[in-house]
């Protein structure tokens, strides 16, 4: 099974009063794995973008195990967890830099038309696409 591992240097900004990340931030740091990930497949977001689609998150789930604190590198690991032709399922671990698992969760998107956020089937419209999900997936 294909994964990522994405490094990140963590940013006072991206901190809270505690000195630890703040909560939300963990969704973009998913966000950054899971664009490394799509990059390792072959493919750049922004030019799947350019063809008049975006895939918007319809489903998130979050679990927090340890705290990531200012000045350290935490690690994300991405992989696909399901496809379905038409649903993307990525999951995600991310590691502090004692290599402890700090946050885990998963995404779900769509690929939907820009304009009307209509579903596109990834299978029919991007076959090169659906081809390295699968294969992704496969290992």
């Amino acid at each position: 099974m294909l994964e990522t591992n994405t490094s990140i240097r963590v940013r006072y900004q991206e901190t809270d009063q505690m000195g630890v990340v703040y909560h939300a931030n963990y969704l973009v740091w998913f966000e950054l794995g899971r664009t490394d990930f799509i990059e390792a497949l072959g493919f750049k977001y922004h030019e799947i973008e350019k063809q008049g689609v975006v895939s918007p998150v319809v489903d998130a789930d979050i679990q927090f195990k340890k705290p990531v604190r200012y000045g350290e590198e935490a690690h994300v690991k991405t992989w696909l967890e399901d496809y379905d032709g038409l649903r993307i399922t990525y999951g995600y671990q991310i590691f502090n830099q004692h290599g402890e698992l700090s946050v885990s969760g998963h995404t779900r998107h769509v690929i939907v038309k820009e304009g009307s956020f209509r579903p596109v089937s990834i299978r029919r419209s991007f076959p090169n696409w659906h081809k390295a999900y699968q294969e992704a997936l496969e290992g």
